[in-house]
């Protein structure tokens, strides 16, 4: 992270909750200066948090991009309490989203979801006009998080905007044949990655970090 600094922020959402937010920024932006990329981190019941895209969203920053990482309602420093279906966070991503036009100047917002932030980003996506791509970094398609997260595939799968899906042959939640099968009526432009013998949160480590950093590059340099 030494080609950014870091700044914290308060976003409040449209229930009142108050989200604890970061916003790292290049020291040298040599990107295009309006798009903004918003991370949205794993379940925050099994202790997800904006820490764990601390890696991804610095090594943006030294590529030139703002990112922003938030603590969904009832982690870390934010205020309010988590919910079980990841529904009442979509207000959290909607509410940094709006910050990030307003203060940012960025009319363009690339939405990035790790695990379960990856459905929570996805039934996001198209209530908020800036968004222009959404990648997910393991998204949780398999039938026992289904039970949990279900209700958000629809909305996703029938975006039109830009989709890249990452994700490890391992992944315990998901099989490559579920994710095909699930992608494979999905509207839009649909990429995939998959990563050869990685496990669901072994890809969520910090050795992976470099790899999704430039797996999200590639993907907007497409958009």
């Amino acid at each position: 992270m030494s080609n950014c600094t870091v700044e914290s922020s308060q976003v409040e959402t449209s229930d009142g909750v108050k989200l604890h937010t970061r916003l790292f920024k290049p020291r040298e932006e040599i990107k295009d200066n309006n798009l903004v990329i918003v991370l949205v981190h794993p379940f925050s019941i099994l202790g997800g948090c904006q820490g764990l895209l601390r890696g991804i969203a610095g090594g943006l920053a030294d590529k030139g991009y703002k990112a922003v990482t938030f603590d969904m309602r009832g982690a870390g420093r934010s205020t309010g309490r988590p919910s079980l279906t990841g529904f009442a966070e979509i207000k959290d991503v909607i509410a940094v989203c709006k910050w990030v036009s307003q203060n940012l100047s960025a009319d363009r917002i690339l939405l990035v979801g790790s695990s379960a932030g990856a459905p929570i980003a996805g039934s996001a996506s198209d209530q908020i006009e800036q968004v222009v791509g959404y990648v997910s970094l393991g998204y949780p398609f398999g039938m026992i998080a289904s039970i949990l997260f279900g209700r958000h595939h629809k909305a996703i799968l029938e975006s039109p905007k830009p989709k890249l899906f990452v994700m490890g042959t391992r992944d315990g939640f998901t099989s490559v044949k579920q994710l095909k099968n699930k992608l494979s009526s999905a509207a839009g432009r649909v990429e995939t990655h998959l990563i050869e013998g990685v496990g669901h949160f072994q890809m969520e480590g910090p050795a992976y970090d470099a790899q999704m950093v430039n797996l999200i590059l590639q993907f907007i340099a497409s958009l």
